[in-house]
């Protein structure tokens, strides 16, 4: 099949679709951003891209610390209103009705609403031209714990996660197999003829 060659550009999706909160001193903030992803596993880490004219671009500079909180498909509206609006005009969380919890390692709020909520804290700070990249360790996690089994599992699949992928919103869709599930040998025992 013919392909059609591009410029580089950022064509990289989906992403996950994150609403971070940020504080500093008394003021917070709510930003979407859809520049983010898991960098490395020991110590966790984690990064967000932020324009430096946005509102919360200098919060997170001045404070290092941010909470990214996962989105659902029924938060759609309230994740594309934090990505259009300024918290220089407006307070993202009372115009979304949002409400907030403590984190328990950053001063950052969390947003009850969210399934998962990760708090971080920023280790380096990278212009890069356009967006600012903040590498930051995860501190903590919090997860709502409707979606744990008795088990102990997170079922993230009962969520219903929201994707960003280039300029659109969109739900996920159904599990199609777990982490190694292509080599793994089947537990059922073969029928002898």
């Amino acid at each position: 099949m013919p392909k059609q060659f591009w410029r580089g550009s950022v064509l990289l999706a989906p992403l996950p679709a994150v609403l971070v909160t940020c504080k500093d001193g008394e003021k917070s903030n709510i930003l979407t951003i859809g520049w983010t992803g898991i960098i490395c596993s020991h110590p966790p880490m984690t990064y967000i891209s932020v324009r430096p004219e946005r509102f919360s671009h200098d919060m997170i500079k001045n404070s290092g610390e941010f909470v990214i909180n996962l989105t659902t498909s029924s938060m759609a509206r309230e994740t594309d209103l934090c990505g259009v609006k300024s918290g220089r005009d407006v307070d993202k969380f009372g115009l979304c009705s949002f409400h907030t919890l403590p984190a328990r390692t950053v001063s950052a709020p969390i947003i009850e609403e969210c399934p998962v909520n990760l708090e971080c804290r920023v280790t380096e700070i990278k212009p890069l031209g356009s967006h600012t990249m903040f590498l930051a360790e995860i501190t903590g996690v919090n997860a709502d714990e409707k979606y744990i089994d008795s088990k102990g599992k997170l079922n993230l699949q009962q969520a219903g996660l929201m994707a960003y992928s280039h300029g659109e919103y969109f739900s996920l869709g159904r599990k199609l197999g777990d982490f190694g599930f292509s080599v793994r040998k089947s537990h059922k025992k073969a029928r002898r003829s």
